[in-house]
């Protein structure tokens, strides 16, 4: 039996990079060969030039050296532009999955983590992949080159590049275990200040009419403050830590310096090796002193392959299924519960009902009875935990989601234009059908409207533009949910901001989606919206307590409703001459 595959879809793609960096590797190896060019030729100038004073010697070492240290920046730029290319790689790969996990991280949470942080990680990771800081990772593992060489110079030389060296080393691992604490902490409070003041700037008007700046800068300068004093308790650290080791490999450099004069006026070396062996250590101790410089960035790129590895794990990839056929809008609902994200109570509990196609349901019931949530579930956005929901058959689940989404309509409490023309956002961003819009725009009752802006369908709105009053913005989006004719259609709280011409053309649209045999279930508690529906069904504290045939319900409701004036109220019921329910003629009122 083959063992599962715990490899995420980041290291999966950081693996399929990885001759890139294999490749990176194979240059960093020349690169660090050549960069022992510098101290021998200083060597050979000092030993062989000066001593033999031959012009024609220097002329044929300088030009070996320019050609050497040419070919080495040419190396190193090929480095960088491989980098490049494994970042943009990295970036390829993972931008499609990316943006599909927040956007599902996002609906999963209901929208607690609605945040395009996982883009900026990416971003981040792949610019530390081309940065200074990963040429460091690179050249550091040739250190023991440079140091075998200064053996070859003297043994003192190579046990005094072995001493900087650990010592380095040490300082390195006392910087992370000091400084990455501190600046991991930042980061997160960083993210969560950032999506706080994002999350304000969508409610701006309800922030400036009540007053409430002053009362939520001052919760998001308390934030920023935490991240201010996080970030400088770890660079006070780290800078100590940098300062320490920049000042210790000068003084090792002049103390090999030394150490070659001392060995030298001893006739032990050449006095070539005693300005080589210095320039040799410095270049051998750059690596680890370039890390210690670059381990903020370090830190805050481990920190986004962190969180970029937890949200592609958390939400795993769509799987690809076969494709079913155009839905009809047969509706089965199998005893579902459902619990919100972060909730830990269920607000559907064992919800069930059919309905065939071209039938059209009015949800009804008090507030909190989970209306929403069971709209939210008959779209497959958020999962019962039992139970299902079947379109035609098939689990909502089943269905690939781009394929599905041109059948279905779908009108939210809270209307969202997005950034685009009026005429993108009623087709929802696909190929402009000029026919289908208008039909859709007409069905909606907003065509006359759209006709009398500034510049018609091709008028430029968005999320927050204040060019559509709230009613106008519904009609717009039952427009854009009944686009294509969907064969499943649901409207929550369709009429909440419409007047009266409004509700007349949401009463037509209700009739025209029924005529062309649409399943349509609406969430509503308006008399007006519900005289069109076939059937009712009422909610009330996440149970079904009624279901049937809209006539059959009405009529329940109000003996109900009679029945519970006359328990309440008998003495007033007597007197009154009502010995038992009896039917209103007037028409009942429906629970909100």
């Amino acid at each position: 039996m083959a063992a599962a595959d715990n490899t995420t879809d980041l290291q999966k793609a950081l693996k399929i990079c990885r001759h890139y960096f294999v490749t990176a590797g194979f240059f960093s190896l020349f690169i660090n060969i050549i960069m022992l060019v510098p101290p021998l030729y200083m060597l050979q100038v000092y030993d062989r030039v000066v001593a033999s004073r031959s012009e024609s010697t220097l002329l044929l070492l300088t030009l070996l050296v320019i050609v050497l240290l040419t070919t080495m920046g040419l190396l190193e730029w090929v480095r960088s532009q491989i980098l490049v290319k494994a970042g943009a790689k990295l970036d390829l790969l993972l931008n499609e999955r990316l943006f599909n996990a927040t956007f599902k991280n996002s609906l999963l949470s209901g929208g607690a983590q609605s945040s395009s942080q996982p883009i900026s990680d990416l971003t981040s990771l792949r610019q530390f992949m081309t940065g200074n800081g990963l040429f460091a990772f690179f050249d550091a593992p040739w250190l023991p080159i440079y140091i075998f060489v200064m053996f070859v110079f003297h043994p003192l030389f190579g046990w005094s590049a072995v001493f900087a060296a650990i010592v380095l080393v040490i300082l390195a691992y006392v910087n992370e275990k000091t400084s990455s604490g501190p600046l991991g902490e930042a980061n997160k409070v960083a993210i969560g200040s950032t999506n706080y003041l994002n999350k304000n700037l969508r409610n701006v008007e309800v922030i400036e009419s009540m007053g409430m700046l002053q009362n939520i800068r001052h919760r998001w300068l308390k934030m920023n403050y935490e991240v201010i004093n996080l970030q400088a308790k770890a660079s006070r650290r780290a800078g100590l830590i940098t300062s320490i080791s920049k000042s210790f490999r000068m003084i090792m450099q002049s103390a090999v310096l030394g150490l070659g004069a001392y060995l030298a006026i001893n006739n032990e070396i050449t006095p070539g090796l005693m300005i080589a062996g210095s320039i040799l250590l410095g270049r051998a101790l750059a690596p680890i002193d370039l890390m210690i410089g670059s381990w903020k960035g370090f830190v805050s790129s481990r920190g986004a392959y962190n969180r970029l590895n937890e949200i592609l794990t958390i939400v795993p990839e769509d799987k690809e299924t076969m494709p079913l056929p155009p839905p009809e809008g047969i509706l089965s609902v199998e005893a579902i519960v459902v619990t919100p994200p972060s909730a830990k109570m269920p607000i559907l509990k064992g919800v069930s009902f059919q309905l065939n196609k071209g039938e059209s349901l009015a949800v009804v019931g008090p507030s909190a009875a989970g209306k929403s949530t069971l709209a939210r579930a008959l779209l497959g956005i958020w999962p019962a935990i039992n139970g299902k929901v079947r379109l035609d058959g098939a689990d909502i689940y089943q269905w690939d989601r781009i394929a599905l989404g041109q059948y279905i309509g779908y009108l939210p409490q809270d209307i969202e234009m997005f950034d685009g023309t009026i005429s993108e956002n009623i087709c929802r961003f696909g190929k402009l059908d000029s026919k289908a819009i208008v039909e859709a725009a007409k069905q909606a009752g907003v065509h006359e409207m759209i006709l009398r802006l500034p510049d018609g369908y091709d008028t430029v709105i968005g999320s927050h533009s204040g060019v559509l009053s709230g009613g106008q913005r519904q009609r717009l989006g039952l427009a854009r949910a009944v686009y294509g004719k969907p064969a499943f259609i649901i409207l929550d709280e369709p009429n909440s901001n419409l007047d009266e011409q409004g509700e007349q053309a949401l009463s037509i649209a209700i009739n025209n989606l029924k005529a062309n045999g649409s399943t349509v279930v609406i969430i509503s508690h308006k008399v007006n919206v519900i005289s069109h529906v076939d059937k009712i069904l009422v909610l009330a504290d996440g149970a079904v307590t009624m279901f049937g045939l809209r006539d059959d319900v009405l009529k329940k409701l109000a003996e109900n409703t009679k029945a519970s004036q006359l328990k309440s109220n008998p003495k007033d019921a007597n007197q009154a001459g009502l010995t038992k329910p009896t039917v209103p003629n007037i028409k009942p009122s429906i629970p909100e």
